[in-house]
């Protein structure tokens, strides 16, 4: 079975050994931190038989079993289904759920059927669960570390929340930075943490050799048999040890596929399985570690170093999901399904690196009221993996269709992949519904919150695009009224916005209807979003005169560029259209929302839709346009 067709850059720009190094190193910061501190918590949410606990006394034939059903998770469903198949369903270079997305809509026409129409419904909402995602992994990662304290000295256990907060508040100071200063950084102190997990752990299994018996399914298979539905349930807790696989595939744009590639394969994948099968063996040598097997194997003078790196190691983890969600963000933008917001770029080399203001402090917030309100990562477990896993299922079916519609795969290879993807998803999926009502709903909630959010801003986007095209005038009545009326024409360019290729902008009417003149040459400018992340320069823009003055231009920018005017003006040249900047006006439409029009949308999605619209970067600087040169026209509209 040959795999997805890449859908890069034809000629992706080659990279010196050093420069792939580096990359790698900081995918290690950035990409790995929340999969590589799944150490911490996952084994010990196995074997954790107290109050609130779903997991199964430490005897070795569980602990043989478990361990066996977390080595094939890694391989199965990090290894092959991330990064062998799902890494390469890149949208030219980008990845995450909302890649797929784009995919999936670019390819589906403007004909869409109720299937692709259910598909990118899916797509959203499992965007939503990613937003999740990004809120609960800060909080269990930083408790999982801290959690250590209690290990050291019981009476420790008060300190471990205002701790926790404090982390996590200056986690996210940190984040204007951006993700390629903090990756370099991160890196070198997660290298040492994976190094730290091999050595721990191939002592341990020094000590107990037998331990390795596991890396057979055997093991796993008989446990499950055995346990019965108790076996299937505790899936809910295995599933934490692949948390941070979706955050590896949504921060593809910032390191690069070859990069996430090769950290997993030489450094993250051999260290987690070395200290998983660690922490087993100190189980099978003495049961009580099931307090907390990871601290197991530092005894003594060892658990020091070990509590301040994985604490280190913690901070970081939070990293991939944040990184993610900004991306996410900035993709939601472009596509339509999000409000105009702030996006600051952080790297002058790798476009993929960014850093939104509003969503950092809001995830910030999230982040502190959740630590505030569970108080501890093992009610927070429960939580953390109906997230996980939603996200998974979702991507493995917008993945499917990628791959038939897009790649051309064979119906039957199609069929095949995605019924062993679902099998692996769908069963971890459903262990955690089990855990619904110990957290399992926060994230369901976080993502039904923002589908509502997301759907709501496209259909009054949708609603007001056609409100506009109402009151718009076709081209050619306009220009022939202008060349019977010969109004007065002043010097300079007025560059008009609009938000359709075709007929008269509204801002156009508004203004030669109230000022009875028009600039000497009229520049009407429609700025559409690609499917694809980013759009070559040859294509980015097309202009045509249209006599009587006016020119049309037509831009278009992918989902992961900006739409930056001047500079979209700038390519014009090539078309004849030279426009002095010191003699351009834009034109831009300000509207006062209505809720009282028809019920094309219900009441209170409109209300919705004014509030996000008015809490909306101002269209001023998303489109890079000078403040001193800009009119702007008021209207009031109704939805």
């Amino acid at each position: 079975m040959s795999g997805p067709q890449q859908n890069g850059p034809a000629h992706a720009p080659a990279r010196s050994s050093k420069e792939r190094s580096a990359l790698a190193l900081g995918a290690l910061g950035v990409v790995y931190g929340d999969i590589g501190t799944s150490p911490l918590y996952a084994l010990r949410e196995c074997v954790n038989t107290g109050p609130g606990g779903h997991g199964v006394p430490p005897t070795p034939e569980n602990v043989l079993g478990l361990l066996s059903l977390v080595f094939w998770a890694l391989a199965l469903v990090v290894t092959l289904k991330y990064l062998w198949f799902v890494l390469r369903a890149d949208n030219q270079g980008e990845g995450g759920i909302l890649a797929l997305f784009a995919l999936v809509e670019g390819g589906s026409g403007r004909q869409r059927s109720r299937g692709v129409g259910a598909l990118l419904l899916l797509g959203i909402f499992g965007a939503g669960l990613l937003v999740g995602d990004g809120v609960i992994t800060p909080v269990v990662s930083v408790f999982g570390a801290v959690e250590g304290l209690e290990v050291l000295e019981p009476s420790l256990e008060t300190l471990i929340v205002p701790i926790t907060l404090a982390i996590l508040v200056g986690l996210f100071a940190v984040q204007r930075f951006g993700t390629g200063r903090i990756g370099r950084a991160f890196g070198p102190v997660m290298a040492l943490w994976f190094l730290a997990l091999s050595v721990t752990g191939v002592v341990a299994i020094w000590r107990e050799p037998s331990v390795l018996a596991a890396i057979s399914p055997f093991w796993a298979i008989r446990f499950l048999h055995d346990a019965g539905f108790a076996g299937f349930l505790l899936l809910g807790s295995v599933v934490l040890v692949i948390t941070g696989a979706e955050a590896l595939y949504a921060d593809l744009g910032h390191f690069g596929r070859e990069s996430i590639r090769r950290a997993w394969l030489v450094a993250v994948l051999p260290a987690l399985l070395l200290n998983y099968f660690g922490q087993g063996a100190a189980l099978l040598r003495d049961p009580s570690a099931a307090a907390n097997p990871f601290y197991a194997l530092t005894p003594g003078w060892t658990l020091y170093p070990m509590l301040a790196l994985a604490t280190a190691a913690a901070v970081i983890a939070s990293q991939a999901l944040i990184s993610g969600v900004f991306s996410m963000t900035r993709q939601a933008v472009q596509l339509g399904y999000w409000p105009r917001t702030r996006i600051v770029h952080t790297s002058a080399d790798e476009a993929g690196q960014i850093y939104v203001p509003g969503v950092n402090w809001a995830l910030m917030i999230a982040c502190v009221g959740i630590a505030l309100a569970f108080e501890g990562s093992s009610k927070l477990a429960a939580a953390y993996g109906v997230s996980v896993t939603g996200t998974m299922i979702i991507t493995s079916v917008l993945f499917a269709y990628v791959a038939r519609r897009r790649f051309g795969w064979h119906p039957a290879a199609t069929i095949a992949l995605l019924a062993l993807f679902l099998t692996m998803d769908a069963s971890l999926f459903a262990a955690n519904l089990a855990k619904l009502t110990h957290g399992g709903w926060l994230p369901l909630v976080i993502g039904g919150v923002f589908f509502v959010l997301m759907t709501t801003w496209r259909a009054g986007r949708d609603a007001l695009g056609g409100s506009r095209e109402m009151r718009s005038l076709p081209l050619d009545v306009f220009l022939a009224d202008v060349a019977a009326t010969k109004p007065i024409r002043v010097p300079g360019t007025a560059v008009v916005l609009s938000g359709t290729p075709e007929g008269v902008p509204v801002v156009l009417l508004h203004h030669f209807k109230h000022n009875r003149m028009l600039h000497e040459r009229i520049v009407l400018l429609n700025v559409e979003t690609d499917r694809r992340p980013r759009v070559p320069a040859p294509e980015r823009v097309g202009a045509e005169e249209l006599g009587h003055g006016f020119f049309r231009v037509r831009a278009r920018v992918g989902f992961m560029q900006d739409a930056n005017v001047p500079a979209l003006l700038e390519q014009a040249r090539a078309f004849g259209l030279e426009i002095d900047p010191a003699q351009v006006s834009y034109f831009l439409g300000r509207e006062s929302l209505l809720t009282t029009g028809p019920a094309k949308l219900a009441r209170w999605r409109k209300s919705l839709f004014a509030l996000m619209s008015r809490n909306a970067r101002p269209a001023t600087q998303f489109f890079g346009l000078p403040p001193n040169r800009v009119v702007e026209l008021g209207a009031q509209v109704e939805l």
